[in-house]
């Protein structure tokens, strides 16, 4: 029967052994360590032969005992494994999102895509030359009757005075270009340039042509000889332009058509072709 001792113990009484039985059984201890395979030194019990079961078939196994610190590390462990997996599934998900945009599409972004490529050709259609032609002649029409073009004269005027010259400058309105042709009646050239004039004048109505000998507008001799045939031109009673023999840059035979290019290199006229 177990005594008190024992149940303290909790440990078989077969087990348990004192200062006292080592010192009264010192020789039968010595005879039963090679048959129990237990040693017995300063009253403590040693396995010594540790695959030996003990009666009953049962046999004590050591645990780890676990304390808070070791509790705590567990839980942060486990929390830093349960992140790592949702961030790792997050990541699949957005990776599978963004391939099932990548392929495929809506009937919303297929119409809307279909739109914008009506709407690229139909801005092509508008780049395209012949549209940009016709909308710069619209436009140069419009700021021709805005700033006072619309005003028509279709010939060339004869100023026979020197008062008939500072009336055609000083009286016309300040957006009209008025070109004046300084003429003596005894040279080719002259008699050329008013035909050539005549011709612009009437392909060029919004600009005012007139003609003046140069007698009658006081010019002396040697102009007359060396200046001519010459044009003026002026706009808001100020000379933008002044053309002396112009048969060094037109040559002794020339045509309307060359007039007209040289006015438009200079700036004086707007090619007709763009607004009319």
């Amino acid at each position: 029967m177990a005594t008190l001792e024992d149940k303290l113990l909790g440990e078989k009484l077969e087990y348990y052994c004192s200062s006292s039985e080592g010192e009264d059984n010192g020789d039968e201890g010595d005879d039963n360590k090679g048959a129990s395979g237990k040693s017995r030194s300063s009253g403590l019990t040693i396995d010594t032969n540790p695959d030996a079961t003990p009666a009953g078939g049962f046999r004590q196994q050591s645990s780890t005992n676990t304390g808070p610190k070791g509790v705590v590390k567990d839980w942060q462990r486990f929390k830093q494994l349960e992140a790592e997996r949702r961030d790792e599934t997050e990541r699949q998900r957005l990776a599978l999102a963004k391939k099932l945009t990548i392929t495929a599409t809506t009937s919303a972004e297929d119409e809307e895509r279909k739109r914008q490529e009506e709407l690229d050709a139909e801005l092509n259609e508008l780049m395209s030359e012949d549209f940009l032609q016709q909308y710069q002649k619209q436009r140069m029409a419009e700021m021709l009757r805005q700033t006072g073009h619309h005003q028509q004269f279709g010939q060339v005027q004869q100023l026979t005075s020197h008062k008939e010259f500072l009336a055609c400058v000083e009286q016309e309105n300040k957006h009209t270009t008025i070109i004046i042709h300084i003429y003596e009646r005894q040279l080719a050239a002259c008699a050329t340039l008013n035909k050539c004039l005549d011709s612009l004048a009437s392909d060029y109505p919004s600009i005012k042509f007139a003609k003046i000998c140069s007698s009658v507008a006081g010019m002396s001799r040697d102009f007359r000889t060396k200046g001519l045939p010459a044009l003026l031109v002026y706009k808001a009673q100020a000379v933008i332009g002044n053309f002396v023999r112009l048969t060094d840059d037109l040559s002794d035979d020339f045509f309307a058509s060359d007039v007209e290019s040289f006015l438009i290199e200079h700036g004086i006229i707007v090619d007709r072709a763009l607004y009319n």
